[in-house]
């Protein structure tokens, strides 16, 4: 009987050890401001700068301000229009973007606060840019096709349209470069994208060619470890970071709020719910999934904080655009092994890096 009762507590002691629900304990959590919605629309790279600079703001000054994601939309969007007919129509044209897009924008159109430009034509309305995308890309199509000379206005509609869906930008009070550099010391040219690619040398720059990169921003090379290590030293300093990330993994999961990356294919739906092994994640490996487009630029989000569960395994506190009710109140945990296989970039502030980092980059 006593050894029928060891046994099977032995038994259950180890099903337990392998097969335990998730606990997260937050070890580093930064200020940011509370999750907000995207809907439907494809500006998560807004929404994920935007917050992060939210989180500048906060970190910096101790201010709390509510920037809004749609005026530099509004903004983008028009840029992205000029870069489509002047190249032609040989360019990407579409809702998406990258954080540094978000910076550049800033740069040179300025800022302004939620209160001043929602972005919707109805105070309590939804974000929805499906019809609006539709009209928008019907004008720069035809304006290549006539050419601008054969079609001056293009301009004046494609302003028409982004009128009627998103409301008219004239008259916005406007939080320029110089006003953020003097009232809440944030230096838009201090922010870099750190990346890690081994078709590139290490320690270099250079413009990832990704679809949503219209603008051809820089990103700067390091190691697969460097790469992470620079984001721990980032958060244990109390630095956020703008995150760009592949999510269609089916480990990716909105409705639990976790993202890893199982050992074994078998625990594909088991590791959502419960702690499982993961893979071991080599610089080879990350290349060979973006080569293949496994991984790819589809969703960013906002890094505000580390967690470790139960076991001492640690993960990345990741807010979400889809709204409070996705995820863990619209949280992603993280773990390292999906940051170091899916994580194309991060956007921080060059102050985070490491002393060596900084140095091997000229910075």
């Amino acid at each position: 009987m006593n050894k029928t009762f060891i046994a099977v507590s032995a038994l259950f002691m180890t099903l337990t050890a392998f097969s335990q629900k998730y606990e997260f304990h937050i070890i580093k959590e930064i200020k940011c401001t509370p999750v907000t919605a995207q809907q439907n629309t494809g500006t998560c790279w807004s929404f994920s700068s935007t917050s992060f600079l939210e989180a500048e703001i906060i970190r910096k000054t101790g201010t709390t301000v509510d920037l809004s994601e749609m005026y530099t939309v509004r903004n983008i969007y028009l840029d992205k229009a000029e870069n489509y007919v002047m190249r032609q129509g040989k360019a990407q044209f579409g809702e998406g973007g990258l954080n540094h897009d978000v910076m550049n924008s800033a740069l040179k159109y300025g800022l302004t606060t939620q209160s001043e430009y929602l972005g919707k034509i109805e105070a309590n309305g939804k974000y929805d840019h499906s019809q609006m995308v539709t009209e928008l890309e019907e004008i720069v199509k035809k304006a290549v096709a006539l050419t601008p000379k054969g079609y001056p206005n293009w301009k004046s509609d494609y302003n028409t349209v982004l009128d009627k869906y998103m409301g008219k930008i004239e008259g916005v009070k406007t939080i320029t470069a110089e006003i953020l550099n003097r009232d809440f010391k944030l230096n838009l040219n201090d922010y870099i994208t750190i990346t890690s690619f081994k078709h590139q040398p290490y320690y270099t720059k250079f413009i990832l060619n990704i679809p949503d990169n219209f603008s051809n921003g820089y990103f700067y090379n390091l190691t697969l470890d460097e790469f992470v290590q620079n984001i721990d030293n980032a958060l244990d300093k109390g630095y956020t970071v703008a995150l760009d990330s592949d999510v269609s993994e089916t480990t990716f999961s909105a409705k639990t709020g976790i993202a890893v990356i199982p050992q074994n294919e078998t625990d594909i739906t088991s590791i959502l719910t419960e702690i499982k092994p993961e893979k071991v994640i080599t610089p080879e490996f990350r290349q060979a999934e973006f080569e293949n487009y496994n991984t790819m630029d589809d969703h960013l989000m906002h890094i505000v904080g580390k967690a470790k569960d139960q076991k001492g395994n640690v993960y990345y506190k990741v807010k979400n655009s889809w709204g409070a009710t996705s995820g863990r109140d619209g949280f992603i945990y993280m773990s390292v092994a999906y940051l170091r296989l899916k994580a194309i970039s991060v956007l921080l502030h060059k102050d985070a890096l490491t002393a060596p980092t900084k140095k091997a980059l000229g910075l």
